[in-house]
């Protein structure tokens, strides 16, 4: 369960947004949705190792 205290004098606006973004870091809306059909292992690998290259290709360029 998430629990955010909200500070004194602070906005709903900003504590709802720390919600979300506690929410997201958790990582439960991507599980939900990669549980709601079966991917078989060779399709995951694949599709994960494409990831890892899109994101080396991305900190290759910020180096130059």
């Amino acid at each position: 369960m998430i629990i955010i205290n909200v500070k004194e004098n602070e906005s709903i606006d900003k504590a709802l947004k720390r919600f979300k973004k506690k929410f997201e870091r958790t990582g439960v809306l991507k599980e939900l949705r990669a549980r709601s059909y079966y991917e078989k292992k060779s399709v995951s690998k694949r599709a994960e190792k494409i990831r890892a290259i899109y994101r080396q290709k991305l900190n290759e360029q910020e180096t130059i």
